[in-house]
Parts: structure tokens; sequence; C-alpha cells
């Protein structure tokens, strides 16, 4: 690539982040700081303090948050401790099963843990049979309001984006740190706690950062468990009155702005309690062998929070497949109709072209930006490179549900994006959105193949005669396809179960995606919550492909994908 067509990368770059990125943001800030013909005003933000039911909402997704954080976290790190640490019989299945959760779209995992843990559900079903609860009056395993089961949820669904970046991290100590330690007296718990958890807590806070901003910006789970009386789901419902009503805005910006202050705080306490190590191992590492009893103790602590995890998958397998599900173990009758259903019925079908034509184009987008941003960052020395790395990996950052605010807000009538209205036609505007969401996963994959793949390859081509551009397509891109079929595969998968951009750019019947179509589907009485779950199986089967296809493709480096 020459010094001209970087340039031109980097230009349309920024540009596309500056309109699809900080411009929505920007329109969301504007409505919340501005009145029509009064100008700047702050009565917005501070009716949002002053109002109970909104300081009620933010107080709640702030402990949603810091519930589902703590709850992957007691997952996460015990997992990634011993999956690093100790060899153990089927270490390797049980490691690769950790990415199951993401295999489905977590509020369509809502579906199923209400059919397993609701009051009239699986486990009271069997708990009563046994004669340990009263069945006139059930346990209540969800909480009242639903909220464990959010929390529940959350973490069954982000643990192992936390699992990635610890097993990642814990790959990079040096062991001869630990066994200086072990030889000064320092041993088990203690040598965890001052040595190991220092030096992992990179890690520990990517991961962290991504989960906490995640369940504090969720929207989709908190909707299927009906739990309204937090932001995200105030925003959602808010959306119906947008043009005349500024509270909506007033929201987005209080909840953007605890997330930064949040992930500010955090970084300051936990950011910098980082240690330095040696750039290499100075001594051999890696899991070792242990007793017999504790290593079938480390099978069964995987096996067991595997099969904790599958509990979503489980239920919305099972309601797909049953025809009458309500206070027993298992469903009364079975049948294949909601599968034939969920492919023939006209609004499932719509929903799955549109989404593969959404999905399609997004990462069409996603793989020739982010090889051109990858490329300007790794093999040029541009003024602003390192700027521009930082920028395409903002949207990991921000909230799904604040950008898609965003994108509403600045294509209502009068606005300059008005052409981009979703009442008028989505496709452009979803697109869009779907591709700055994902853009980090192909620029993040990219970049690591750029980075193992040495230049001179490219210098030599271009000594024999060939362009700049022309030895990247020729000699660079088959070197790295893997990565960037990785990043595309992710990308695409993603892209096809998004839950924010769908829920709220999506407005018409006939422009529903997947995710749309099933929470439609599930309000509908009769067969609606059957064909959504048979739909949501469909969904399962397709990402558990993408992301085991991924997970083949990068190996451990699928944790770099969800590091901020």
């Amino acid at each position: 690539m020459s010094r001209a067509t970087a340039i031109a990368v980097f230009g349309f770059s920024v540009l596309f982040f500056f309109f699809f990125f900080l411009w929505p943001i920007g329109e969301t800030v504007r409505g919340a700081f501005a009145t029509p013909g009064q100008g700047f005003t702050l009565d917005y933000i501070f009716e949002v303090f002053r109002n109970p039911v909104y300081v009620e909402g933010l107080v709640n997704a702030l402990i949603l948050a810091i519930a589902s954080t703590a709850l992957t976290l007691m997952i996460a790190l015990p997992l990634a401790l011993v999956s690093d640490r100790f060899l153990f019989p089927g270490r390797t299945l049980l490691s690769a099963l950790v990415l199951v959760p993401m295999i489905l779209p977590p509020f369509v995992g809502a579906i199923g843990v209400r059919q397993i843990l609701g009051q009239q559900g699986a486990l009271n079903a069997l708990l009563e049979s046994l004669g340990l609860v009263n069945e006139a009056v059930p346990v209540d395993w969800l909480g009242q309001g639903r909220f464990w089961g959010v929390v529940i949820m959350n973490a069954l669904h982000l643990y192992p984006v936390l699992f990635l970046n610890i097993t990642a991290a814990l790959s990079n100590v040096d062991p001869a740190m630990e066994e200086a330690a072990e030889n000064l007296g320092c041993t088990g718990v203690r040598k965890f706690r001052r040595i190991t958890l220092p030096l992992i807590m990179p890690g520990v806070f990517a991961g962290g950062a991504i989960v906490f901003i995640w369940a504090f910006t969720e929207l989709g789970v908190p909707l299927m468990f009906e739990y309204t009386r937090v932001t995200p789901v105030q925003i959602f419902y808010g959306i119906r009155d947008i043009s005349g009503n500024p509270f909506p805005y007033a929201l987005v910006v209080v909840m953007l702005a605890s997330t930064v202050l949040l992930y500010a705080a955090s970084r300051y306490v936990l950011g910098n309690s980082a240690h330095g190590m040696m750039p290499k191992a100075t001594s051999q590492g890696g899991p070792r062998p242990v007793r017999r009893v504790a290593a079938w103790g480390c099978t069964a602590l995987f096996g067991g929070v595997t099969a904790l995890a599958l509990l979503p998958h489980i239920g919305v397998i099972l309601t797909a497949f049953s025809s009458n599900w309500y206070g027993t173990i298992l469903p009364a009758s079975w049948t294949l109709e909601h599968f034939e259903g969920a492919l023939g019925h006209s609004l499932t079908l719509l929903s799955i072209q549109n989404s593969l034509k959404y999905a399609s184009l997004a990462t069409i987008l996603d793989v020739v930006l982010g090889i051109g941003i990858a490329y300007v960052v790794t093999r040029t020395k541009l003024p602003g490179r390192g700027f521009l790395d930082a920028m395409a990996m903002l949207p990991l950052a921000v909230p799904g549900l604040v950008l898609a605010f965003g994108y509403l807000a600045m294509t209502q009538p009068g606005k300059t994006f008005e052409f981009l209205n979703p009442l008028v036609d989505p496709l452009a505007i979803i697109v869009i959105a779907y591709a700055v969401r994902r853009l980090p996963y192909v620029v993040r994959s990219v970049a690591a193949g750029l980075q193992q793949t040495s230049v001179t390859l490219e210098e030599a081509a271009q000594n024999l005669g060939a362009s700049p551009l022309r030895a990247l397509r020729r000699v660079t891109l088959p070197l790295i396809l893997a990565n960037v079929l990785a990043g595309g595969l992710l990308a695409f998968s993603f892209a096809m179960l998004e839950v924010s951009d769908s829920l709220i750019l999506a407005q018409r019947m006939k422009d529903y995606p997947i995710t749309k179509a099933i929470f439609e589907l599930y309000q509908l009485l009769g067969e609606g919550p059957y064909l959504a779950c048979a739909l949501g199986v469909w969904a399962m089967l397709f990402l558990a492909a993408t992301v085991f296809a991924a997970n083949l493709l990068l190996g451990k480096k699928l944790g770099g994908m969800f590091r901020l």
C-alpha cells in the first residue's frame, strides 16, 4: 500500500467514525442539553435525578452490572486458573466448551431460564416431586422482579469473555516470579493474592470492563424477564415518543456518562496495579499433572460450570420441542411443528432474509475497512496511526444501546441524516450500525495476522516490480487469510444476532431481523413463545458453527477480540 493510499484509508476511516460514531453520540448529547428555541439547559439532566422512577432505574442498572460482574468473575477466575495450571481428564474438550454460552443470544436464553427457574418451572417441579418444596409456596429462584434471573443470565453468557482474557493474561506470567515467591515461603492463596493476581490484573480488568459495560447497558435480557425498572428498558419504551420527549436523550447521556466515569474509576484503581514482566519467560511453565482426586475435581468444576451454562440452551431447546410445558419437570408433550413453523412463518422467514442481508453487507464493510485500518496501524509510519487504532476499538467501550439511540436520533425528520430514517428504509443505517459495533473484531484479528507476518515478504514482491497494493493483495492477504476469515466470521455471526440495534432501529415488521422477530414472537399469545424458541435454536446452531470456526482459526488469540 502506497503512502497516498494509506493517507486515503486514514482519512476515510476518520470521516466514517466522525459521522457514524461521534455524530450519533453528539446528537444524543445535544438532545439532552438543548431546548428548542431556548438553547442550552441542564433541566432535563437534573430532572432525571429528581424523578424517583429514573433514579431507581439507574440504581437498578448499576446493581445489576456490579452483581453480574462479580458473579462472572467468581465463575471465570477459578476456571482460568485451573485450565492454565493443571492437567486433568477432558481438559481440551472442556476448555473448548467454555465458548458454548456465546452461541445463544442472552435474551433468547432468558426464555429457557424462565422455563427452568420460574416459580412454575422445571426446578420447582423436581423439588416438589422430591417433597423438598411445598407446591403452594414455590421458591422464587429469579428473585423479586426477576433481578437474579437477569444477573444469572448475564453471568452465564459473559463469563467466556472474562475467561478468555484471564487465560491470555496467565499465559504471559513468568513462572520464575511465582517460583521465586515459593522459594521465599509465599505459597498457596497468599502467592496468588500477592504475586499472580497483580500480574494478571490487566487481563481481569480488560474482560471485567467489557462485562460491566455490557451488563450495565443490556436491554434484551431485562426485557425478556419483564424487569422494566432499569434504565435501558426505560430508554427503549421512551423511544416511542422520541420526537417530542427529551428525557430519553437525558437518560442515554446519563448512562453514557456513568459508563465512562465507572470505567475511568475502575481503570485508575485496578489498571494502575499492573506489574511489569520480562518479555519472555525465564523458566519453563505450562500446566502440570496433579493427583488423581484433584484432577477429577478440576474436571468436575469445569463440567459443573458447563452444565450450568447450558441451562438456558436446554430450556430453549426443550421449549422449542414442546407443545405444553408448565409446572412439570419435562414437557408434557413433544412436537416438531414449531421448527417447521419457525422456518415457514411469514415473520420468521422474512427476518432470516433480512438478517442475512444486513449482516452480509456489514461484514463486507468491516472486512474492507478493517484490513485498511489494520494495515495503516501495523505497516506504516503515518502520524496518528495510534489514534486510528484507538478509535477503531472505541465501539467496544460505548454501549450498543447508546449508539443505537444515537442513530435513531440523527435520522429524525429535520436532521442532517434524515434520508437514513429507519421508518423509510432501515437498510443503510442498520448495516452501518452493525458494521461499527463489530469492526473492532476484524481490526484486531487482521492486525494480529499482520504483526506475525514479516514485512520483508512484501518488500521482496515490491523489489520484483509489484505495486504496494498488488503486493498486499497477492502476498500479504493470502498469508493472513485465516485471521481475515476469523474476524469476518465473528463480525457476521454477532451481527446476525445483534440485539440493541435490531430492537431500536427495525421499526417496521417487514424490516425485522431475527432478534426483533424473536422478541415480537415471544410476546404473542399461543404458540408465539414456542416459535421464538425454535427460531432461537436455528440461530444457536448457526452461531455455534461460526464461533467454533473462528476458534479453530484463531485459537487462544480469540480472547483478544473482546479486549478494550
